[in-house]
């Protein structure tokens, strides 16, 4: 067993696997709701762009995301944060159980009933996901970009993840960060002087 106090897990690509849910959402988009399909390519994008540029988003990445993307579609925010809530956060719902890393959730769930503290930390809305993979009970402390209490900024940039060893009250050189993605997660855990184990 890890012999670190806490893990930091990741949601998305980490929980549960990534591509068929993509695939399975891009279909829905194309049948259901193509009309939407720009301004979620143009959200996704902006994700991105405040990610490489690390742009100080005064404590709320996803609002400030909203706001870009709306202004480069130019359509009223309001709107665009519908789509995304809809298409982003609560359709893939039905599809994520589906995909769950088992091996992964077994094992935190393992570490857990040892006697471990977890977390999850997320660029995105997490909490309705964590629902449908049925695994709340397991975090004690969740950072989610989109929700209350998110991380000031997104990732590499630490903050999510400092933020959540200290809800736990647990020191970052005793946290084992755990995500898909070596230049977001990786590069956040060694920021935060964190361990990181690639999914």
């Amino acid at each position: 067993m890890d012999p670190r106090k806490a893990w930091l897990v990741d949601l998305d690509g980490t929980l549960y696997s990534a591509k068929p849910v993509k695939l399975l959402m891009g279909l829905e988009l194309l049948l259901l709701g193509a009309k939407h399909l720009p301004k979620i390519r143009a959200f996704r994008k902006e994700h991105e762009r405040l990610r490489e540029e690390q742009v100080d988003c005064a404590g709320d990445p996803f609002g400030k995301q909203i706001e870009r993307t709306a202004q480069r579609l130019h359509c009223p925010p309001a709107d665009l944060q519908r789509v995304v809530r809809d298409w982003m956060v609560r359709r893939p719902g039905k599809w994520i159980r589906r995909f769950r890393n088992r091996v992964l959730l077994k094992e935190i769930e393992q570490y857990r009933a040892a006697g471990g503290r977890c977390a999850l930390v997320s660029d995105y809305p997490a909490r309705s996901k964590l629902k449908a993979l049925g695994v709340e009970e397991h975090f004690e402390v969740v950072v989610a970009n989109g929700e209350p209490g998110g991380p000031s900024q997104l990732k590499p940039n630490p903050a999510g993840y400092l933020e959540a060893a200290r809800r736990l009250g647990v020191q970052p050189e005793d946290c084992l960060v755990i995500g898909d993605r070596e230049d977001a997660d990786g590069d956040a855990a060694r920021a935060a002087c964190m361990a990181f184990r690639l999914v």
